[in-house]
């Protein structure tokens, strides 16, 4: 089976380091050329401190790193935005301390390695056309609900990143006018009705309490939002990712494409005979616990990739994924 190829000028099959910050944990590890995660580890996001504790956890993975182990040519980093990726700083909404921070230049220096950054959606939906279930798939969403709320779009098997770095923000598409007021200050985006912190706030109890009501509201919030990005970007398969999905499972799903299918009315995103049903598949992600650092590290496979190839080649064969596990 073929492998990825490094950063150019490396030598050996490619390995990554593998950095995902988020605003409840940090995770780094090593990610093989075949998305398998090979050491990992990971760590309480602190609420001041949260570079020292980056440090500290990737020098930890760094030398976790088996002796016999190939050598990691890069390091993909992703994080909530939004972020300016030619200038490699971050600015996270729910990382208040982390405000243009340089993230990238900050790990390059204690890694040595060459380091991009991008989004976590960005991330998941490279990891998901990878070894995931967006394989062979040339358009497709990835919608991140956690305490962030982004999306990553694949159209035309191309990444769409704009002009920072941050297209895909659909935690601020609008889905209720003049409805509850956003982190960002706008009132009705989607984020304030299917965040794991507005819900547990509203319901004053856990995420996994939540009443009927809340889980369905969520799936009709999230499909409102889904039918006009697919519209706008055309994308015929959509995968929702993070804590509120795994969570609220089968019922969010469900309410979910019920909206998608009552909005979705363009004539080319309905299929049938007589245009009945929706075009646009909705389903869950495949990779599980371990799709963050998939996700960092299909970051640099990219950009590796595309150093070598040129942008839009086709994918190398990767592991397959298998759902039952």
């Amino acid at each position: 089976m073929p492998v990825d190829v490094p950063f150019p000028g490396a030598g050996g099959p490619a390995h990554y380091l593998a950095i995902d910050v988020g605003t409840e944990r940090l995770a780094a590890g090593i990610v093989d050329g075949l998305g398998e995660v090979v050491v990992r580890d990971r760590v309480a996001t602190p609420p001041r401190d949260v570079w020292p504790a980056l440090h500290r956890l990737v020098r930890r993975v760094v030398a976790a790193r088996p002796a016999d182990a190939d050598p990691v040519t890069a390091c993909g980093v992703s994080c909530e935005g939004p972020i300016d990726r030619d200038a490699g700083t971050v600015s996270p909404m729910h990382l208040a301390v982390w405000q243009r921070f340089d993230l990238r230049e900050r790990v390059a220096e204690l890694t040595g390695l060459p380091t991009v950054v991008d989004t976590s959606a960005h991330g998941r939906v490279l990891a998901e056309r990878w070894i995931g279930a967006a394989q062979g798939v040339d358009d497709v969403m990835v919608v991140l609900v956690s305490n962030a709320v982004e999306a990553g779009v694949v159209s035309g098997g191309r990444l769409l990143r704009g002009r920072l770095g941050n297209a895909g923000a659909i935690g601020h598409l609008l889905v209720e006018p003049e409805g509850l007021t956003c982190v960002c200050g706008a009132q009705g985006c989607l984020t304030p009705y299917v965040s794991v912190a507005t819900l547990e706030e509203e319901t004053n109890r856990p995420l996994r309490r939540a009443p009927a009501s809340i889980v369905e509201r969520t799936g009709v919030m999230l499909g409102r939002a889904i039918a006009s990005a697919a519209a706008i970007f055309d994308v015929r398969l959509v995968l929702l990712a993070g804590f509120v999905p795994s969570v609220f499972g089968a019922p969010l799903l469900d309410a979910a494409r019920r909206e998608v299918d009552q909005r979705s009315r363009l004539a080319h995103l309905r299929v049938g005979a007589d245009r009945a049903e929706s075009a646009v598949v909705v389903d869950l992600v495949a990779l599980g616990s371990e799709a963050p650092l998939v996700g960092a590290a299909a970051v640099a496979r990219e950009v590796a990739r595309a150093a070598v190839a040129g942008p839009g080649a086709p994918e190398p064969a990767g592991r397959t994924y298998d759902r039952t596990r």
